[in-house]
């Protein structure tokens, strides 16, 4: 990576945990995937119940496949027979782990979902959420997050659960209310009131989309 990315990188990604923080909300930087591995983990001990949402940029830098094969209660929704009874199980877990579709400069958290259990989880239930979030996911302000997620995150989704909205054809957001749309709940996550529950780890590598 480009020396100057580098440091751009960390001169943001200090401001965004100045931000977090503010907000009663954990910030931390990882340079590479392989140092976002190695603190995720360090953050949820062994022997927790885990779950995850749609979590592209978790599965990126490994956590998924390490906490599989580690010494957790990983419950993998994918596997699962009874997709709702797992998607129900998180709101008890110890730590959820999860993507963003968009973070504002002063750490303000975005996400879009579809049938509402990763935005829900996020909200209300598991007593830790451990964010990973690559630099690309980075937005000026917390309308620039909105306008990522719809315009960014929102379209590659669609396409790649091959859903038949406009925006899996054209690649951008036309505020649809087609039968498939995955714009249905938006959550900003502004505040934690409790505090030790939201973890962000920035990765200065683009994870997810």
């Amino acid at each position: 990576m480009d020396e100057n990315v580098k440091k751009r990188n960390k001169l943001l990604s200090a401001k965004i945990i100045n931000g977090l923080e503010s907000r009663n909300m954990s910030g931390y930087y990882a340079e590479t995937k392989e140092e976002a591995l190695k603190l995720a983990l360090s953050l949820i001990p062994e022997g927790s119940t885990v779950t995850n949402g749609g979590a592209m940029s978790a599965k990126e830098i490994g956590l998924l496949d390490a906490l599989s094969k580690g010494n957790y209660n990983y419950i993998n929704r994918e596997e699962h027979e009874d997709k709702r009874a797992a998607a129900l199980l998180a709101y008890d877990a110890d730590v959820y782990v999860a993507g963003v579709n968009g973070i504002s400069e002063d750490g303000v958290i975005v996400n879009i979902d579809g049938n509402s259990n990763r935005v829900s989880a996020i909200a209300f239930g598991p007593k830790k959420v451990v964010f990973i979030a690559g630099m690309n996911k980075v937005a000026s302000d917390t309308d620039a997050a909105l306008k990522r997620a719809r315009n960014v995150a929102a379209p590659i989704n669609a396409q790649r659960f091959g859903l038949d909205t406009p925006c899996s054809k054209t690649g951008a957001c036309i505020n649809c209310k087609s039968p498939d749309t995955i714009c249905c709940q938006f959550l900003i996550t502004r505040f934690s009131r409790h505090k030790d529950r939201i973890h962000v780890i920035l990765v200065g590598e683009n994870v997810g989309f």
